[in-house]
């Protein structure tokens, strides 16, 4: 029997790696999900709905592309119609084009923004329309990483719309606080998931291309990095989400929590 949820929340780009984990993890902690991604994901996503309502919880894929803006308002007013509301936004919505300043080409760097940048702005402001409206607050939460932090060598297009997360969530941040509604970012660093595969993959394909920045074993670079001296997982990220999501985060705002395993230090 399903018992009363703590509030719905809706998590973007939930397919696989760091959404899907989130995803599950505010399952667990009693959260009503609905869960979006892109219509070439629909066989994980429709999994991750099976394993969300085996939980207890209620859950529905919701396939939106969040850099178009009709999709996303429509995804959270059919999200508030079958749930009752909403209480969590995750905007975790994210890819990656990997090249230096002189080999980014326009399209890749305007894909990463848009989905990035643009798909996250669109999340929190149809999600903090309904929020205020409600009148009982809610959370924003957006995806940022280590990258929006420090510049990382051919990753350019990558590193400055992670960098541009961290100034939406700031100003989302600075808006919306009186109405309750708290905004922050997470920071990841490199985490076992398919994104770091994929880049991994990038890497090695360009080989000896990349120069003094590819050493032939990408995973053992990145955990090198870190002061721990491993890679983090997805679930990782998700405890972080699932405290920012709390009560008791609520005087936390505006802030982009690294979970890199102490490689930024700040």
């Amino acid at each position: 029997m399903t018992s009363v949820p703590k509030g719905t929340a809706i998590v973007t780009g939930a397919a696989q790696g760091l959404g899907r984990a989130i995803s599950l993890r505010l399952a667990d902690d009693g959260y009503d999900v609905a869960v979006n991604d892109i219509t070439s994901n629909t066989e994980n996503l429709k999994t991750l709905v099976t394993e969300i309502t085996a939980r207890g919880r209620r859950s529905s894929a919701i396939f939106a592309d969040v850099t178009n803006e009709d999709e996303v308002k429509e995804m959270v007013g059919s999200v508030v119609k079958q749930f009752g509301g909403l209480d969590v936004m995750v905007a975790n919505a994210g890819i990656i084009r990997v090249g230096t300043l002189l080999e980014t080409t326009t399209a890749d760097f305007e894909a990463n923004f848009a989905v990035s940048v643009r798909g996250t702005f669109l999340c929190y402001k149809y999600a903090a329309e309904q929020m205020v409206a409600q009148g009982r607050g809610g959370r924003l939460i957006g995806a940022s990483s280590v990258a929006g932090k420090q510049g990382h060598p051919n990753q350019i297009a990558y590193c400055s719309a992670k960098f541009a997360v961290r100034g939406l969530t700031q100003c989302a941040a600075l808006e919306l606080g009186r109405y309750g509604i708290t905004v922050n970012s997470y920071a990841p660093g490199a985490m076992v998931t398919p994104m770091l595969e994929s880049i991994r993959v990038m890497n090695d394909n360009r080989g000896s291309d990349s120069g003094q920045f590819y050493d032939g074993d990408y995973y053992k670079r990145m955990a090198d990095r870190s002061s721990v001296g491993y890679l983090g997982k997805a679930d990782d990220v998700a405890s972080v989400v699932s405290y920012l999501v709390s009560k008791e985060a609520h005087f936390i705002t505006g802030q982009s929590i690294s979970v890199d395993g102490g490689v930024h230090l700040s």
